[in-house]
């Protein structure tokens, strides 16, 4: 099965659907994902460009990330 990340869903979505996500997230700079019930308030209405913005991480090197641990990124 292939996993794919979607841009466009919430970071809380996606960590449902992929739990090693956040493990991957907090590894390029989202550590506040780590705390306990960031991922299930936060999260829910904050998505992974969204973030970056935020955090000013480079969204490319998450997309890198995902990318290196097997998934397909669509925005």
């Amino acid at each position: 099965m292939e996993k794919v990340i979607d841009l466009r869903k919430s970071v809380y979505d996606i960590c449902q659907a992929y739990p090693d996500a956040a493990a991957i997230l907090a590894e390029v700079g989202f550590s506040e994902i780590a705390k306990p019930g960031m991922l299930t308030t936060v999260g829910r209405i904050m998505t992974i460009p969204k973030g970056t913005r935020m955090r000013g991480i480079k969204l490319e090197d998450v997309i890198a990330a995902f990318e290196r641990n097997g998934y397909k990124v669509i925005q």
